[in-house]
C-alpha cells in the first residue's frame, strides 16, 4: 500500500515573528518521526488543527476526518462531554512517519495522544507530573521537577523530564500496566500534596489561581481520555518551542526552554539520540510506592 503524503501550501506561515513554515514544520516531523512515533503508537490521537497558524483559532478534533487515508488505522471509543451526554468517536493512530506527516498536512502543530495504548485502553503507561509556573518562571519550575524527583526516588521510582515548550514541565514516570487511571490520579495527588506540605510556597495543588502559590502541580490530568503534548512537539507558541527531553543535571538553573526551537532538538536527538527512550522500556511497579503514600499521607 503506498503511503504518500502531498504537503500543500508549504509556504504557509504559521509562527509570524519567526517565519517558521508550514514547510519548515513537515521537514522537521519527518527527521525527528522515526524517534517520535514509538512515544505515538498505538495511543488514540487528538487532532489540534491551527489552519491559520498560531496566531488564528486552533480547535480540537477527536474523529477521524473524511477522507483521511485508509492506512492510518482507527479505534473507536466512547468519550464524555462535559455538559453531559457521550458519543462514540473513531480515534485517529499515529503509527507511522507518513501518519505523522499527513498529521502536519492537516495543520496540527504539536502531537497529542492518550497516556494508555489500545490494547489496554484503561491501563496508562506512565504518571504524569505537569507544572504549570506563575508567569511562565522556568526556574521555578525546575525547582519543583527537582523535588519531584526527589519524592519519586524516596519512594523508589524514577522519573525523566521534559520541557513543556513554554515555562511548565512535564514529569513522565513509566509504570508496568497494572494500575488503572484512577490509581495514577491517586498517586500525582498524594506525592504532590506531600511536596505541598513539605514545601510551602513553592508549589501547589490549588486549582483556583487567585489560590495559588508557586508552582501548580496538577494531578488532575491523569485521567482516562486526557492527552498531553508528546516528547518533540513543537508547541503553538512563538519561538516553534519544542517538547524536549532532558537529563536531570541539565536542570542547573541555566537553562533556557525558549532556546530548545525545532534546530535545537534535531541537533539534541542527532548527537544523544531519544533521551525519553527509557520511558518506553521501563516498568515500574506503581502498587508499594501508592501504599506507601497512603499509610504516611
Amino acid at each position: 500500500m503506498t503511503r504518500e503524503v502531498k504537503l500543500s501550501s508549504a509556504d504557509r506561515v504559521l509562527f509570524p515573528d519567526d517565519g517558521v513554515t508550514k514547510g519548515d514544520l513537515f521537514e522537521y516531523y519527518r527527521a525527528v518521526g522515526p524517534a517520535l512515533v514509538p512515544h505515538l503508537r498505538n495511543r488514540p490521537f487528538t487532532m489540534k488543527r491551527f489552519r491559520e497558524g498560531i496566531e488564528g483559532p486552533g480547535f480540537f478534533q477527536k474523529q477521524a476526518p473524511k477522507g483521511m487515508p485508509s492506512w492510518i488505522p482507527t479505534r473507536r471509543y466512547r468519550t464524555f462531554q462535559r455538559g453531559g451526554g457521550s458519543r462514540l468517536v473513531d480515534f485517529p493512530l499515529v503509527n507511522s512517519t507518513e501518519a505523522l506527516l499527513w498529521m502536519v498536512q492537516m495543520h496540527c502543530i504539536d502531537m497529542n495522544a492518550w497516556y494508555s495504548r489500545v490494547d489496554r485502553p484503561d491501563r496508562p503507561d506512565f504518571v504524569l507530573f505537569d507544572l504549570d509556573p506563575p508567569g511562565d518562571d522556568f526556574s521555578a519550575s525546575v525547582e519543583v521537577a527537582l523535588l519531584i524527583r526527589d519524592g519519586l526516588a524516596e519512594l523508589g521510582l524514577q522519573g525523566w523530564p521534559k520541557t513543556s515548550g513554554a515555562g511548565g514541565m512535564h514529569v513522565l514516570v513509566p509504570i508496568a500496566r497494572r494500575s488503572g487511571y484512577d490509581e495514577t490520579y491517586e498517586f500525582a495527588e498524594l506525592l504532590s500534596k506531600r511536596l505541598e506540605e513539605r514545601h510551602p510556597g513553592k508549589l501547589t495543588t490549588e486549582w483556583l489561581k487567585e489560590k495559588r502559590r508557586g508552582v501548580l502541580v496538577d494531578h488532575r490530568q491523569n485521567g482516562w481520555g486526557k492527552t498531553i503534548a508528546s516528547v518533540y512537539s513543537v508547541r503553538p507558541k512563538p519561538g516553534a518551542p519544542v517538547s524536549t527531553p532532558l537529563r536531570w543535571e541539565e536542570l542547573d538553573g541555566r537553562l533556557d526552554y525558549r532556546r530548545l526551537g525545532l534546530a535545537a532538538a534535531r541537533g539534541r536527538l542527532e548527537r544523544e539520540g531519544d533521551l525519553f527512550a527509557p520511558v518506553l522500556e521501563t516498568h515500574q511497579a506503581l502498587g508499594p510506592a501508592l501504599r506507601e503514600l497512603r499509610r504516611r499521607g
